[in-house]
């Protein structure tokens, strides 16, 4: 498993539309992929759970994937969460 701390920068969070891509973009990995905040861990791959998080700018976020494309992973995911803009 690998990890890595982001804090979300995009001003509306991650919302909705924002949510839905994050899914897709998650569902593209074998591995298995958790965004854990203060009080939740929560299965990126499913759209319910990423919007019943909450998450809005500002928040800071630990993402974990464990599996045999984790790296990659990791690294795509981060890169995409980095990069939203609203």
């Amino acid at each position: 498993m690998v990890e890595r701390e982001i804090t979300v920068k995009n001003k509306t969070g991650i919302h909705s539309r924002p949510a839905s891509e994050l899914v897709k973009k998650c569902s593209n990995f074998k591995s298995n992929v958790v965004i854990k905040t203060d009080d939740k861990k929560i299965n990126a791959k499913s759209i319910l759970n990423v919007l019943s998080a909450g998450i809005v700018q500002g928040t800071k976020i630990t993402l974990c994937t464990e599996g045999e494309d984790e790296v990659e992973a990791l690294e795509g995911i981060s890169n995409f969460i980095n990069n939203l803009i609203d």
